[in-house]
């Protein structure tokens, strides 16, 4: 009875010994990203002229889009080949 109390307690309090990582950049690479990040959201640094696509060009990536799926997708991945360039040559 005493051992379970114990351990009841010690699982009760456990919750307490743990610490929050403290909100905000830790490095000055995470500050830099953090600012771009700010950047987008406020749109403070958005272009002032409208990017619009052609018809031509949205043709293209339309097209480029619809070849992408005729690439089978393999049913697995062969863990020995990662780094390799198979040449098509079928040898």
């Amino acid at each position: 009875m005493k051992a379970t109390t114990i351990c009841c307690l010690t699982l009760l309090a456990l919750p307490l010994t743990s610490h929050a990582i403290d909100p905000g950049p830790a490095s000055p690479q995470q500050q830099e990203t953090e600012g771009w990040l700010q950047l987008q959201i406020s749109h403070s640094a958005a272009s002032t002229k409208l990017q619009t696509a052609t018809a031509t060009e949205r043709e293209l990536a339309m097209q480029r889009w619809l070849k992408s799926y005729q690439h089978e997708i393999p049913e697995f991945f062969e863990q020995d080949v990662a780094g390799k360039v198979d040449s098509g040559s079928g040898q």
